[in-house]
């Protein structure tokens, strides 16, 4: 009987009877790897689908099997962005773990390393005996899970998931990975990315009688999947994917397999590797192979599905005919760690390269460079040694605030910022500085930034911004503010200079950004720095209401919907989405 044990206060579905199945020792599993390329090739082919399930390479795309349904307005985002936190925020970070006796306390590490992806839940979901057994929680890693409920996730295959979200009471139905029970069993997904087609989605599957636990865009596939006719397991991952729209990089179990699923633009990462005992591991981030020692094979290609078991290893499918690869840029400004190779790419080597371009391009005189910690240190390595001027540390970074804290009844002014930022009067007062930083969102704290140098005695502060202005929202799995919050989409450069009170400002220009990517740079996406969207948004974002919105679960669908308007039947959200899309055209 394939069943699912719920170890936290997660719901789980009924649990369907099946056959009994078995997990047998691990062994060595083989690839069918795609050629050597950063987009492999796709091209359709023709045949009936037999009763037995048929291994095919990346060659052998399945998409004539299901006709595909593109149809559906914009998903669900909402934005609770603080002053003293303006940045964009990853939503998630997936794991995914085959042939190993230890697989959830592997993905337990794997998720410790991808925490930067996210910090307001985790889960794990581990087999045992064809058992879907879910330890979910809120929090950190390090908080969610102990020795205790480690141990009742034993099995040789396990998923995990870390989480950012909104503020909410009910959050924990919302972290993943989600598990769910239908008439063939028990499936798990974790996700990362944001389906732009989920409210049709789901319109449709609650019109047919589905019933939805959470707003997560997540839970529409695992209906996806128990509706389909499709057979065997892995046709009904393909026939639900090929109805989303947007970007996805998923990993799945069932009782005795894996699958990791990447949309066909590959908007967010995933890689693939292998432990030395053959164990295959799936994951955001190179830097969770890293830390318990796999090594990286390759990424799981755009349009790629990589089916893991016992019986026939790893196989490798083509989900649909794709367009250009459109990878997300951010991951590289500010998002992976710099230890990660993403998209073929070192993180560190990047950022690096973009501060190099920034001292070349926007020199200025000056005595230090400093950075806006963490990630603007690798940018400002960059700038101090293209322009020879020393870094030092000018800015200490406070890693034990928690997400609470008590203010003093007499007000501090830009408490939060102090809170994390401390200045460093003998690196500063007197100097010339320049300040590198990933990214301006709202300018809200880099004008706080600012004043803190001011008050630490600086003589001038040159504000340096490693990424191209951001005058469009993300609809692709990232958190950002409306595009009216944006302070580039409102203000000039020299505007913004004035707003957060610096001597001079530069941002990384975006032709050299290109440049610098060379022949990949058409393989990324810019639509934040563009306003040109891969897979066009059918609503536009309005400014979020803040930390009364909760999850979705004490309040109407409406209230969740109060994030966007939809456009006139001839609206063209491509040129009204940002007034300067006309001079940003690539």
């Amino acid at each position: 009987m394939a069943a699912t044990v719920n170890l936290s206060s997660t719901p789980s579905n009924p649990i369907s009877k099946l056959p009994s199945f078995s997990l047998n020792s691990p062994q060595k599993t083989s690839f069918s790897l795609f050629p050597n390329s950063s987009s492999f090739p796709c091209k359709p082919f023709s045949h009936s689908l037999k009763s037995q399930f048929i291994t095919t390479s990346c060659k052998n795309p399945i998409s004539d099997l299901f006709p595909p349904n593109k149809s559906g307005p914009e998903g669900d985002i909402v934005s609770s962005f603080s002053d003293d936190d303006d940045k964009p925020r990853e939503e998630c970070g997936v794991v995914g773990i085959f042939g190993d006796p230890e697989a959830s306390r592997l993905c337990y590490l794997a998720l410790h390393a991808l925490q930067h992806r996210g910090q307001e839940g985790a889960g794990i979901v581990a087999v045992n005996n064809n058992v879907l057994q879910t330890v979910t929680g809120v929090g950190l890693v390090s908080e969610v899970f102990n020795e205790t409920k480690l141990d009742q996730l034993p099995g040789e295959m396990a998923i995990g998931h870390v989480r950012y979200s909104t503020a909410g009471s009910s959050m924990l139905k919302n972290v993943q990975p989600f598990v769910a029970g239908y008439r063939f069993g028990s499936v798990g997904v974790a996700h990362n990315g944001n389906l732009v087609n989920y409210r049709a989605l789901r319109a449709m599957l609650e019109d047919n009688g589905s019933i939805f636990n959470t707003s997560s865009d997540t839970e529409v596939v695992l209906h996806l999947i128990a509706i389909s006719k499709a057979r065997p397991f892995l046709l009904r991952i393909v026939d639900a994917c090929e109805k989303l729209e947007g970007a996805y990089s998923m990993v799945f179990v069932t009782g005795d397999k894996l699958v990791a699923v990447r949309d066909p633009y590959g908007f967010r990462p995933l890689v693939m590797g292998r432990r030395s005992n053959g164990a295959v591991v799936f994951a955001s981030e190179t830097c969770a192979l890293d830390l318990i020692e796999a090594t990286d094979e390759r990424e799981v290609y755009p349009g790629e599905v990589l089916v893991v078991d016992k019986k026939d290893g790893v196989q490798s499918l083509c989900l649909m005919p794709h367009p250009e690869p459109k990878q997300c840029i951010f991951e590289h400004i500010y998002f992976a760690l710099p230890n990660s190779l993403v998209f073929g790419r070192s993180v560190y080597e990047s950022r690096r390269v973009f501060g190099e371009i920034l001292a070349t391009e926007a020199p200025v005189d000056c005595d230090v460079v400093i950075a806006v910690p963490d990630s603007g240190v690798v940018a400002a390595l960059g700038y101090a040694a293209k322009a020879g001027v020393p870094f030092q540390q000018g800015l200490i970074r406070s890693h034990y605030v928690g997400r609470t804290f008590i203010e003093p009844s007499q007000k501090i002014r830009d408490f939060g910022v102090k809170l994390k930022l401390s200045p460093v009067r003998a690196v500063l007062e007197g100097k010339r500085v320049v300040v590198v930083d990933d990214s301006i969102v709202r300018g809200t704290t880099s004008s706080k930034i600012v004043r803190l140098i001011k008050e630490a005695g600086a003589k001038e502060i040159h504000m340096r911004i490693a990424s191209p202005p951001i005058i469009g929202s993300c609809y692709y799995g990232v958190d950002t503010p409306s595009a009216e919050e944006l302070i580039s989409n409102r203000m000039s450069v020299e505007e913004i200079r004035k707003f957060i009170g610096c001597d001079s400002l530069a941002f990384l220009p975006f032709d050299s950004l290109k440049k610098m990517l060379s022949t990949d740079s058409p393989k990324f996406c810019y639509a934040c720095f563009s306003g040109k969207y891969p897979v066009m948004p059918r609503e536009v974002k309005v400014k979020g209401v803040g930390d009364s919105m909760d999850d979705g679960l004490n309040t109407p669908l409406a209230s969740i919907d109060g994030h966007w308007i939809k456009g006139p039947p001839n609206f063209d959200l491509e040129k009204e989405i940002d007034p300067l899309y006309q001079e940003s055209k690539i």
